[in-house]
């Protein structure tokens, strides 16, 4: 018997742009005028293939993660996978019960109530009445739903849904569990709620997860192995560790998001140059956890002067997990008034990173309003060093940081 929960082989899902949406009168009609219109103007509509040539195995009773930037085809797969859309090419094969909850309220008739529902999506899975009996009173109590389970779901509120939805996904014997980022919808304590549900399927049930999400830090803990889209084919797949790492070490130094500074006709602010200075203020690309660093920003703008400064610098690990952040006005440094050009450094007398791969994130606002944000703007590496000057380091070659501590016994 193979031990292959999911096999896919050279997948490609191709859309038209443009092109007419079924389903809908109104809808129907807009599209055959906009083909019209088109066809008129000598227009083609354009390929656009979300998934191509994709390929991987993924075993029965592994948790993977896929990431991705948006855009990448995460979600069409899915949606391929649980048989909700057809690939234009390749094939798959689904060795086992599937489960999905890809978008609030999947699988749920509006017009029935959380009940009926439960019944439905139990049904479809090819479960008798009885099992679903049996489940019914801890798929209930998981969704804490249980004072509406009488009310058509149309009245349920995103996140009531999502709560309900999940919770028949988890409960109902599913051989395959997947997930899309829809559990964001949900709020922090069913989050975690929904996470541990998946983390005891996975490892105590045996059952194989496939799970999307930004969150770099819930991925890494969930997952054992990872899948990286990227333009809609697959970069690299192997361990979650690995995978993540290379993911983030893609990304660029580009503000994603740029604001205008004033109402009156300002110019934006640009972040132009970023350097690290170690010992002896020589600049260094990798630093060393304990000594010392500044983190300089040369900042560019055609204001004469800029008031009310703020500058925020995010250190992620190589997860996406947030470690800290170095901000001056939380710091108790005020620039009140400062040149409309030049340089803002951060100076750190011991750098309290452990070992590991790092990404800086930068704020720049002047007045309360985000004048720069840039997301990535510098990946660079902490080598092991002796932080509390003991003669020690990391040996472990642990993630984290360092804390000033004191130890005594009485």
């Amino acid at each position: 018997m193979s031990d292959i929960a999911v096999k896919v082989e050279n997948l490609g899902k191709k859309f038209l742009i443009g092109h007419q949406i079924e389903g809908d009168l109104r809808r129907s009609f807009v599209g055959k005028f906009r083909n019209l219109i088109a066809s008129s103007n000598g227009q083609s509509r354009e390929e656009f293939w979300a998934l191509k040539d994709v390929s991987f195995e993924i075993k029965k009773g592994e948790a993977v993660g896929i990431i991705g930037r948006n855009g990448a085809g995460k979600s069409t797969l899915l949606k391929i996978l649980s048989r909700i859309t057809d690939p234009t090419s390749g094939r798959f094969e689904i060795n086992g019960r599937v489960s999905s909850l890809l978008e609030v309220g999947t699988g749920f008739h509006s017009e029935l109530t959380g009940r009926e529902n439960i019944y439905l999506n139990g049904t479809i899975l090819g479960m008798r009445r009885i099992e679903i009996k049996k489940k019914f009173d801890a798929i209930v109590d998981f969704s804490g739903v249980e004072k509406f389970i009488d009310t058509p779901v149309k009245h349920y509120s995103s996140g009531m849904k999502v709560r309900l939805a999940f919770s028949v996904a988890a409960h109902l014997e599913p051989e395959i569990l997947i997930v899309d980022e829809v559990l964001a919808v949900g709020d922090v304590e069913f989050q975690k709620k929904c996470l541990g549900k998946m983390d005891e399927v996975s490892k105590k049930e045996g059952k194989t997860i496939l799970f999307v999400s930004h969150n770099m830090g819930v991925i890494n803990n969930l997952c054992k192995g990872g899948i990286w889209l990227k333009q809609g084919q697959v970069n690299y797949t192997g361990e979650i560790n690995k995978t993540i790492e290379l993911y983030l070490a893609a990304f660029t130094a580009e503000p994603i998001d740029t604001i205008s500074g004033s109402k009156k006709g300002a110019k934006d602010v640009r972040i132009v140059n970023l350097k690290f200075k170690g010992k002896a203020n020589q600049e260094v690309e990798d630093v060393i956890g304990g000594q010392p660093l500044t983190i300089e920003l040369r900042y560019q703008s055609e204001f004469e002067y800029l008031t009310n400064v703020v500058v925020g610098i995010v250190i992620m690990n190589s997860q996406g997990q947030f470690l800290t952040v170095l901000n001056n006005k939380m710091s108790n440094f005020s620039f009140d008034k400062i040149p409309g050009t030049g340089t803002i450094s951060c100076h750190l007398d011991q750098l309290p990173l452990m070992y590991g791969r790092h990404t800086l994130n930068i704020n720049f606002y002047v007045n309360n309003i985000p004048q720069v944000v840039i997301e990535g703007a510098k990946h660079f590496y902490v080598e092991d060093g002796d932080y509390y000057a003991s003669g020690f380091s990391n040996a472990s070659r642990r993630q984290g940081i360092y804390i000033a501590q004191k130890w005594m016994t009485s």
